[in-house]
């Protein structure tokens, strides 16, 4: 396909970038990763989250606080890396089943969904770049996203008792 055909392509389909259409057959990997670095146009930088400290026993939690539609919406989505302790914390208003994907979540993650209380209920392992629904078997008013396997190496376990403190207020 030549330069002008693959600009007229790009005009006729506006999701791909010109630079991914354009470079991608001399350098496809390159390209690839740079675009995912890419904060698209109106996402929140991470910086821009509030932050909680939580515990979980012994385990001091950084995390990102999404706490309105829209923060709840971009979660972790476009980041390439977390730090070791660093998580994102979703503070729901209702006592519900929360179900999460991983559309645009460049990194895999471990989900755990939580009460009003603190109480784990459930974690879950979910890889990047996937739409398949990740839903607990309770009702909870919180989800805490941490990198994939991090609850299982600290033996972090949904069972009675084991409780994650330093949760916000829910209303």
């Amino acid at each position: 396909m030549s330069l002008v055909s693959r600009i007229r392509n790009h005009r006729l389909n506006p999701g791909k970038t010109l630079r991914a259409c354009v470079i991608a057959p001399f350098a496809a990997p390159m390209a690839q990763s740079a675009h995912a670095q890419t904060m698209p146009p109106g996402a929140k930088q991470p910086s821009d989250f509030p932050r909680a400290r939580l515990t979980a026993g012994m385990y001091v939690i950084d995390a990102a606080v999404a706490s309105n539609d829209a923060d709840r919406e971009q979660g972790l989505m476009y980041r390439t890396q977390l730090a070791t302790n660093e998580g994102m914390l979703f503070v729901f208003n209702e006592n519900a089943v929360h179900c999460f994907w991983m559309k645009n979540t460049l990194i895999p993650l471990s989900i755990a969904f939580i009460r009003a209380d603190g109480t784990i209920t459930d974690i879950d392992e979910m890889q990047a770049e996937t739409e398949n629904n990740h839903c607990p078997r309770s009702n909870g008013v919180f989800a805490l996203e941490m990198s994939k396997g991090w609850f299982a190496a600290k033996g972090i376990k949904p069972e009675p008792g084991m409780k994650l403190k330093g949760l916000p207020r829910v209303q």
